[in-house]
């Protein structure tokens, strides 16, 4: 039998109120680390982000640690400013760009060289735009409408009207003018641009500010036109007119109106190799041998004068053989009873009638030809092309139905009688009948006194019957006249006519024209100013009592602005004749919000349905030819400093602006 087992140890029980004395940190520590590394290695990679997880959000949510933060930055740049001012410095103003003295060591203070924070301008806040526009300035942000896919390399245009005659900084443009940003490093001098070093001017100082030419307006003229270009020669080559919306083409006559109806506002602008390959189009592809009814109007003005000023311009015989085909195709328009022609004609066929719903033409339409078809008689000694057009202008120069100069719309092609009685207007449908009968004096050497007659007498016309005063500005504008009954509308059509009536002055007409000009002009500015986009309604309605302030409304069906080109035609006549600047700057502004509202940054310019929104101005899907013919060369003409650039001395513009010569005293 066993005894039991000896125990020679003694066994001691502590009290849990004495459990906490028990201090064998290693063994704890030892402990810890055991259970650490017999947990996965999954499980410690867990614990460990979100301790990671933990801390970091404690940082991101302890408030006193960013203040303290933002405190640091704030008197750094403090700091940076007051050591400058310390040292005799001042800020650079906005706008301005620091000189860089070579061999000039520019030191920073200590407190910026420690922490390395660069010394910059105060920054300026970003306005809001304003509500309504006159027009506004293109902003950096929201240079395109909610319908235009925001090209972000675009740059904005921005403009303060308050220092129009101050110098500008500016660092570069695409199409628009950009002023200095904060931060951004000065652009070389124009000695640097032209292979020379850094400019250098003697005595200057360290972070001298240094100007820098405005933004060259003409070159802006000339990017516009490559922009419109590009979108004509992606989508639509060789067609009449760019849909650039929709990337595509529309047709009229099937003549590729647009490319020849900017062939001499290339030449003109310099764009030798858009020119060159618009005229191997010409070459191999223009025809007219088509079964097609053109307008006798539009392909006279567009094709024949296009052609005729192209072959003046560049002396290519190429041109002049086209015009002698287009001009011989379009003759059987005159053989009417009246010899008043037929406003359609099928230039492959050769037969001419009126449209499909009357027998009558328009006013505009057949006295609008003229200077083309003397012309194309003058150059290829061939008559018959000036006796047709003359012999409408003797019919129109004596018939009745005119009221004091003033000439009623329609003219039938069968009497060659005025129809449609009682209303006159310069606005569609007679315009530039008063325009071709100064024109073509001036082209004739001045010796055809019937026309001058004419065109003095409907001047006067115009003042009796169809003047008057807006309230509450007091602008001057051209009403109409229905049955003895003024309509205070104006087309912007009319706007051709400060430009005419400049034009007449030059040429010692009365000089109350030129003073009736320069109002004219005025209210063709506020057709514009007045609207929130910056661009004209194709009609405007002026008050003639005060309502609401206003001197301009727009009927909501006559909101729609086409790229038109009347009133920077006269802006450009009124810069020529006075030298006025203003006249330039009221350009500059169309152009910046043909720019904003109008540009497709694919390429192209679309006319818009409403002026008056400047949120949804509400594309059209249309770049009429005369954008390129008309409206991008009167503005390039506009801010060209040479007065020689188509002197007006010299040649005289048809109502497509194609320039053709004036005549020689002996022609």
């Amino acid at each position: 039998m066993y005894s039991p087992l000896r125990k020679d140890f003694v066994s001691l029980t502590l009290g849990e109120q004495h459990s906490h004395s028990y201090t064998n940190g290693k063994h704890r520590r030892q402990s810890c680390w055991r259970r650490w590394k017999q947990l996965s290695r999954l499980q410690r990679s867990l614990i460990l982000f979100l301790l990671a997880f933990l801390l970091i959000c404690g940082i991101f949510s302890y408030p006193s640690l960013s203040e303290q933060w933002r405190a640091l930055s704030d008197d750094s740049v403090k700091g940076g400013w007051d050591e400058m001012e310390h040292q005799g410095l001042q800020p650079i103003p906005p706008g301005l760009v620091p000189k860089v003295v070579p061999g000039v060591v520019q030191e920073e203070p200590p407190e910026l060289q420690r922490l390395n924070v660069p010394i910059l301008p105060k920054p300026q806040g970003l306005k809001k735009p304003p509500s309504k526009r006159g027009p506004p300035a293109l902003q950096k942000r929201g240079n395109m409408s909610d319908w235009q896919v925001k090209d972000r390399e675009e740059p904005a245009i921005r403009r303060d009207e308050d220092q129009e005659t101050e110098t500008k900084t500016v660092i570069s443009w695409r199409g628009a003018m950009i002023e200095a940003e904060q931060g951004t490093e000065p652009q070389p001098s124009a000695h640097a641009k032209e292979g020379g070093g850094p400019a250098e001017v003697e005595g200057a100082n360290p972070l001298q500010p240094v100007s820098v030419k405005p933004v060259d307006r003409a070159e802006a003229v000339r990017e516009a036109f490559r922009h419109a270009w590009k979108g004509y020669k992606a989508f639509a080559w060789g067609h009449d007119e760019l849909k650039p919306i929709s990337k595509t083409h529309g047709e009229w006559f099937g003549l590729g109106l647009t490319l020849i109806d900017a062939l001499d506002t290339m030449w003109i602008l310099d764009l030798k190799e858009e020119f060159e390959e618009s005229k191997r189009w010409v070459e191999k592809e223009l025809s007219f041998t088509k079964n097609v009814d053109v307008n006798l109007f539009e392909s006279t003005i567009r094709i024949l004068g296009g052609l005729l000023s192209t072959y003046h311009l560049t002396g290519d015989s190429l041109f002049l053989d086209k015009a002698k085909d287009i001009g011989s195709r379009l003759m059987p328009a005159f053989n009417t009873p009246s010899k008043i022609p037929f406003s359609d004609v099928n230039i492959g066929k050769g037969i001419a009638h009126p449209p499909r719903w009357t027998t009558d033409s328009t006013v505009a339409e057949v006295t609008s030809i003229q200077l083309e078809f003397r012309e194309l008689s003058r150059l290829t000694q061939d008559p018959q092309y000036q006796k047709a057009v003359d012999e409408v202008m003797r019919q129109v120069h004596r018939l009745d139905g005119k009221h004091d100069g003033l000439v009623p719309m329609f003219i039938n092609t069968n009497s060659g009688k005025f129809t449609h009685r009682g209303v006159f207007t310069l606005g569609a449908r007679a315009d530039s009948y008063y325009e071709y009968l100064l024109k073509q004096w001036l082209q004739g050497g001045k010796k055809e006194p019937e026309l001058l007659e004419d065109y003095l007498q409907a001047v006067e016309g115009v003042k009796k019957n169809l003047l008057r005063q807006t309230s509450p500005s007091k602008l001057v504008f051209v009403g109409e006249l229905s049955h003895g009954r003024l309509n205070p509308k104006m087309d912007h059509l009319v706007c051709f006519l400060p430009g005419t009536l400049a034009l007449g002055a030059h040429n010692g007409l009365p000089a109350d024209h030129m003073d009736l000009a320069m109002q004219l002009m005025e209210t063709c500015h506020q057709m514009y100013v007045q609207m929130e986009t910056g661009l004209s309604p194709e009609i405007a309605h002026f008050n003639l009592q005060n309502h609401n302030g206003r001197d301009v409304d727009v009927k909501p069906a006559d909101r729609h602005n086409l790229l038109r080109p009347e009133t920077v035609e006269s802006l450009f006549y009124m810069y020529r004749f006075t030298q006025d600047s203003k006249y330039r700057d009221w350009g500059w502004e169309i152009l910046q919000s043909f720019n904003k509202y109008t540009r497709v940054p694919s390429g192209g310019y679309t006319s818009i349905g409403n002026v008056r929104d400047p949120v949804n101005p509400g594309p059209r899907d249309k770049m009429e030819s005369f954008f390129l013919g008309e409206t991008l060369k009167y503005l390039f003409l506009l801010f060209s400093d040479d007065p020689e650039l188509i002197s007006l001395d010299k040649y005289v513009f048809n109502t497509e602006a194609h320039p053709l010569p004036i005549w020689p005293s002996d022609s």
